[in-house]
């Protein structure tokens, strides 16, 4: 795993915060860093569809399952689970409870600002910092950078970009060419 910049911060708001929601663009390693900074709490996925039905019909017994706590990720598609979640979080003082991850960053902290104020830390993780990608490749000029971006994945599993990314080569060989 990347060592990122933000794992501090994440521990420091698991310390102050019932629970703590950490937003940002897919695949910018949300799910990553909460299973590595909570490695002993359960780990739901909403995007299963399982998991997401139960969350939807029966709320109560799906949180019922976490009396710990567990990292609940994609919690945007299971908008009402956030109000049962409230009530959990107002009878405890434990902090840290929950880590919830989301990708829709608008939607989802409408529902956090109605729902969980108060009660909630709310971090943004982006895609790598330069910083970042620097220790993983020390030698990374700034048209790799370019070429290459930020996100975790390109790094980890040496992914082309030209692939990864949902752009034509020919998007690729124009900026090449820019640089």
């Amino acid at each position: 795993m990347i060592t990122r910049e933000i794992t501090d911060t994440l521990r420091a708001y698991a310390d102050s915060f019932r629970c703590v929601l950490i937003v940002g663009p897919r695949q910018s390693g949300k799910t990553t860093i909460a299973k590595y900074v909570f490695p002993s709490k359960p780990y739901v996925s909403l995007e299963n569809l399982d998991e997401k039905e139960l969350a939807t019909n029966d709320p109560k017994a799906f949180l019922a399952r976490f009396p710990n706590g567990a990292i609940l990720d994609e919690v945007q598609r299971v908008s009402g689970l956030l109000n049962y979640l409230q009530a959990i979080l107002d009878e405890t003082t434990e902090n840290g409870l929950f880590i919830l991850t989301g990708s829709n960053n608008i939607l989802l902290q409408e529902g956090v600002t109605q729902s969980l104020a108060g009660r909630v830390g709310v971090l943004d993780l982006l895609p790598l910092s330069y910083r970042e990608i620097s220790d993983v490749e020390a030698s990374i000029n700034l048209n790799e950078l370019i070429i290459k971006g930020g996100y975790p994945e390109i790094y980890q599993r040496n992914r082309k970009p030209n692939l990864w990314y949902r752009y034509r080569v020919g998007f690729f060989e124009q900026v090449k060419s820019i640089v």
